[in-house]
C-alpha cells in the first residue's frame, strides 16, 4: 500500500507540473456544454430537462478525452516495466494510476457540474443527487477506461481504439447517472439508480485491476 500511495503521490506531482492538461479538459467540459443552447434554443424549461444527459455526456466524453495519457507515458519512459517488477502487486499499481486519473479529472469535471446546472437552469435541489451520482459515477468512468487504454498499449492509433474499446461499457453507467438526476427532478426516489451506480462501482473496483494489470503484462512482453 506504501509503494501505490507513492504511485498516487508521483502521477499527482506530474500532474501538478502538466496542469494545462487538467485545465483543458475542464474547458471542454464546460465549453462543450455550453453549445447546446445554440443548437435547441434558450428556453428555460427544455433546456432544465436536457441538463443531466448533457452533463453525463460532456463528462463521458471529457473523461475520454484523458484517457490516452493514463499509462502511455510511463510505457514509452519504461517506467510501467519497472513498475511491474517491484514488489507492488501489479493490479495495485492500475488501481493507484485510476485514482490518480481521477483526482485530476473526474474531481474537477465534478466540482464544474453545478455551473452547467445553474446555465441549463436545473434546480436546486436536483444539485446534490448529481454531484452524488458523479460522485459514483466519474470513478467507474475512470476504471472502466484503465482497462482500454491499457489494452491499447503499444498500438498504433490506440487514442483511437480506447473510445471503441470502452464506449459501450459506459453506456451503464450513463444511463443511470441520467436516471438519478432525472428522478429528482420529477420527484421520484433516486435511491434505486443512486445503488446501481454503487454496484457498477463495485463490480469495476474488482474487475479493472485484474484486466488492466494482464494487459499491462502482455504490453511489456
Amino acid at each position: 500500500m506504501t509503494g501505490a500511495g507513492g504511485i498516487i503521490a508521483r502521477d499527482l506531482k506530474l500532474a501538478l507540473r502538466q496542469r494545462s492538461d487538467a485545465v483543458m479538459i475542464v474547458l471542454f467540459f464546460v465549453l462543450t456544454a455550453a453549445l447546446f443552447p445554440f443548437g435547441v434554443g434558450p428556453e428555460a424549461n427544455q433546456l432544465a430537462a436536457i441538463a443531466p444527459g448533457v452533463i453525463w455526456v460532456t463528462a463521458l466524453l471529457a473523461v475520454l478525452l484523458s484517457l490516452e495519457r493514463l499509462f502511455l507515458a510511463d510505457y514509452e519512459d519504461g517506467s510501467l516495466e519497472l513498475m511491474a517488477l517491484s514488489p507492488v502487486p501489479l493490479e495495485f499499481t492500475v488501481l493507484a494510476k485510476v485514482f490518480a486519473h481521477w483526482l485530476t479529472t473526474g474531481l474537477p469535471l465534478i466540482a464544474s457540474a453545478p455551473l452547467i446546472a445553474v446555465l441549463f437552469n436545473m434546480p436546486a435541489s436536483a444539485l446534490p443527487t448529481l454531484a452524488f451520482a458523479m460522485l459514483l459515477g466519474t470513478p467507474t468512468l475512470s476504471l472502466i477506461g484503465a482497462i482500454g487504454a491499457a489494452l491499447t498499449l503499444g498500438a498504433r492509433r490506440g487514442g483511437v481504439l480506447v473510445p471503441l474499446l470502452v464506449l459501450p461499457l459506459y453506456i451503464p453507467t450513463l444511463i443511470f447517472g441520467v436516471s438519478a438526476v432525472d428522478a429528482a427532478l420529477l420527484g421520484f426516489p433516486v435511491r434505486p439508480h443512486l445503488l446501481l451506480l454503487a454496484g457498477i462501482l463495485l463490480i469495476s473496483l474488482v474487475v479493472s485491476p485484474l484486466a488492466g494489470a494482464a494487459a499491462l503484462r502482455q504490453a511489456n512482453e
